[in-house]
């Protein structure tokens, strides 16, 4: 099976391997050795969610989930991301043999990848279109180092990936795919990479909410409906009593903060809702809702409290956004332990 070229090496990061891996190297170095009082890797972390910008831009967010990232155990690893290349409804499978980066090549699950197929729940990728996606691309790097870490400078005890795409979907639609997808989950030697950016804020993203009149508004909003407050009303405290009310960039921190709690619940349906009520631009948000329905689905057969839910880590934004002329893009970083 052909290999899927590393089309974003040497623009989006860095294609020499020594430049490469020392950058890497010092991203995952200025993450604390402990998070929530236990010490890295998060014994029994085996879902991420981190975000797949250019690495000058998301790659110091994006270490602190790989920093916490337990693949111990690992014997395969799922790589869920969203399309940007072609309009996709569901999930689509690679039908790529191995996925290349600088370092060497990560071989793809076949049996994994065949057995998913076989259910007639999954189409595949366009080749081309895979080739020219980023959201799952810029994960395999930051992977491989982190393999390199557990399993050493032997590639060939590396566990195998499963990239697939995830797609627009109603809630009862993630719900299935979560219900699908559970079994694997289950299983302790599967490893969980969720590929997300947070709020995407600009006129090029047609998403611009800004305060105004004691509420939320977004000046991208259809003209008959220019002065619609969203369905958000929080409490903006001391912010509120200035000139101007909470500078835009308190209005996107705010957003993201209703999608990352959201998440933390482990409630799957809260998180639809907040997107739903807050039209959040969060690139992943289908592969972190269906992420969140295998996870309700495997808690339903007992978990131990605790488990099952994510926790953020890390937030950050490439851009204090003042003007509406400004752009931003927010990362973040999350972890389960299951």
């Amino acid at each position: 099976m052909a290999t899927r070229e590393a089309s974003h090496a040497g623009s989006w990061y860095e294609g020499d391997e020594e430049v490469l891996s020392s950058q890497l190297d010092e991203f995952i170095s200025q993450v604390p050795d402990t998070l929530n009082n236990s010490s890295l890797p998060v014994p029994g972390a085996r879902v991420i969610i981190a975000p797949h910008a250019g690495y000058s831009y998301s790659g110091p967010c994006a270490a602190w989930a790989y920093k916490a990232l337990d693949l111990s155990a690992a014997k395969r690893v799922f790589v869920l991301g969203p399309s940007h290349t072609y309009y996709l409804r569901g999930c689509a499978l690679t039908t790529f043999g191995k996925y290349e980066t600088p370092f060497g090549d990560l071989v793809v699950d076949k049996a994994t990848t065949d057995e998913l197929r076989q259910t007639g729940n999954f189409s595949d990728m366009p080749a081309r279109r895979e080739v020219d996606e980023h959201s799952l691309e810029m994960h395999i790097p930051f992977l491989w180092k982190r393999l390199e870490q557990t399993f050493g400078n032997d590639s060939s005890k590396f566990p195998p990936i499963i990239p697939i795409l995830v797609g627009d979907g109603t809630e009862e639609e993630e719900k299935a795919f979560g219900k699908l997808l559970a079994p694997y989950l289950k299983d302790p030697g599967t490893a969980w990479i969720v590929s997300s950016d947070f709020c995407h804020w600009g006129s090029r993203f047609t998403y611009r909410p800004h305060y105004a009149d004691g509420g939320i508004r977004d000046f991208d909003a259809p003209r008959s409906k220019k002065h619609e407050i969203l369905n958000v009303e929080p409490d903006w405290g001391e912010l509120a009593n200035t000139p101007e009310g909470p500078a835009i960039h308190e209005v996107i921190k705010v957003l993201d903060e209703l999608a990352m709690d959201a998440i933390q619940t482990g409630v799957h349906g809260e998180f639809y809702k907040v997107i739903q009520d807050t039209h959040n631009t969060v690139c992943g948000r289908h592969p972190i809702g269906v992420m969140m329905a295998i996870m309700e689905a495997v808690s339903q057969g007992g978990l131990e409290e605790g488990k099952g839910k994510f926790k953020f880590v890390q937030y950050q934004r490439s851009n204090l956004v003042k003007r509406a002329s400004d752009f931003s893009v927010s990362y973040a970083s999350a972890y389960a332990v299951v």
